[in-house]
């Protein structure tokens, strides 16, 4: 299984205030084994962008703590005409254009968006390309 991660995810990893125990698993096994992990093009902007606004060493924090994941072994997907026409059909269904980007990536993997936004996951649950971390692991998160 690829796990596709959320910005959402990753902010939880350096904003004291927004810590969870799930992000720190995902955290853990991004580390351990990066291969099984995705992203689009938009996370490290996303992050990027969070970080610069609520953390006081935002610049630091992203070059210390995203750039090594992201030069790790993790998947890194630009954004295709492919992607975008795929992304489109998620937007349709109610997801914002950021979104609708991680979800259509899951889909085209095969793998699950994990997110902390449950609002956007409630609205393509039933298309199984998302998973919500709040309040559990998903449970196929060790095979």
């Amino acid at each position: 299984m690829i796990w596709v991660l959320d910005a959402s995810v990753a902010v939880r990893w350096f904003i004291e205030e927004e810590v969870h125990p799930h992000a720190d698993e995902v955290l853990d096994k991004l580390i351990d084994e990066p291969e099984r992990f995705a992203v689009s093009e938009l996370f490290a902007f996303e992050v990027f962008s969070v970080l610069q606004r609520i953390h006081p060493n935002g610049l630091e924090v992203f070059g210390q703590g995203i750039i090594p994941l992201l030069q790790g072994g993790i998947f890194r997907q630009p954004m295709t005409e492919s992607l975008a026409v795929k992304a489109n059909r998620f937007v349709k269904l109610g997801l914002t254009g950021y979104d609708a980007c991680y979800a259509a990536l899951a889909h085209d993997l095969k793998g699950r968006w994990l997110t902390f936004d449950e609002k956007a996951h409630n609205l393509i649950k039933k298309e199984k390309v998302s998973f919500c971390l709040d309040e559990k692991m998903p449970g196929n998160w060790h095979r």
